[in-house]
């Protein structure tokens, strides 16, 4: 009898335990699918980012933004999507950088002066041109204006000539300023060609030739103006001596002290 009952506890003792492993295992395996829905959403959340436009604008971004982003995924999409590597800084690279940098400012330094004194040179060949026209339209008046008329159109010379002088004057500040961003040029692009940076050398090589063929060009306008300037100034003294002989030598006293000047 007591055998029995022993036997009997034995059977419920190992029921028992096959119960509890069974709920164990159960709970474990609820456990795992859970594990696997959670991956699997994971990965669809993944697949949604990887085709959505947001996704589709980062991969067109510059390759030198992406250079410095690092790659990620999420759950098992992680192997699919490489790790970028940084670009190793050398001391020969951020000197070039540098460089670069170098050439990048006096470009613009350059760009700009070129800009400013070709407008002066402009202003001051249109000032050269306009003060040819009154002189001319004088020149062909000489003798047959009254002295008030005189006195108002040499009062306008005279104030054309103050201008011509002031343009001049600020050619001459931008043409200083103009060849300091040539020489700083000039050094740049020999830093850039020294660092390895052999196409910001050649930039700044063809920017320096198209500054110095601008300045040339509009130089040469003025050059020319300066030219017909004096021309008309010898016209004008000559026809003053020729009015000056065509008339009596008791007149001279009428004749204004303008027309008696040097030029």
């Amino acid at each position: 009898m007591q055998a029995f009952r022993n036997s009997g506890l034995c059977a419920s003792g190992n029921l028992l335990k096959g119960r509890t492993d069974f709920l164990v295992a159960r709970r474990n395996m609820s456990a795992l699918r859970l594990s696997a829905a959670c991956v699997q959403i994971l990965k669809d959340k993944a697949n949604v980012f990887c085709s959505s436009p947001v996704h589709q604008s980062l991969l067109r971004l510059p390759k030198v933004a992406r250079s410095k982003a690092v790659a990620f995924s999420v759950g098992s999409s992680l192997w699919a999507v490489p790790f970028t590597q940084v670009e190793n800084l050398s001391h020969e690279s951020l000197v070039r950088r540098a460089s670069c940098l170098v050439t990048d400012s006096a470009n613009t330094y350059l760009s700009q002066t070129t800009l400013a004194l070709v407008d002066a040179l402009t202003q001051y060949a249109k000032a050269l041109h306009t003060l040819i026209a009154i002189q001319k339209r004088y020149i062909t008046s000489i003798g047959k204006l009254s002295s008030a008329e005189e006195d108002r159109i040499w009062q306008v010379i005279i104030g054309q000539r103050v201008e011509v002088s002031d343009r001049l004057e600020e050619c001459k500040r931008f043409e200083s300023n103009w060849m300091n961003a040539i020489h700083i040029c000039e050094l740049s692009a020999e830093a850039a060609y020294n660092s390895g940076a052999e196409h910001a050398c050649t930039a700044t090589k063809t920017n320096l030739q198209v500054a110095q063929s601008k300045v040339e060009e509009i130089r040469k306008i003025s050059i020319e103006a300066e030219r017909k300037l004096a021309e008309t100034k010898a016209e004008e003294i000559q026809r003053m001596a020729e009015y000056a002989s065509s008339i009596d030598i008791n007149d001279l006293e009428d004749i204004p002290e303008a027309y008696l000047r040097e030029d």
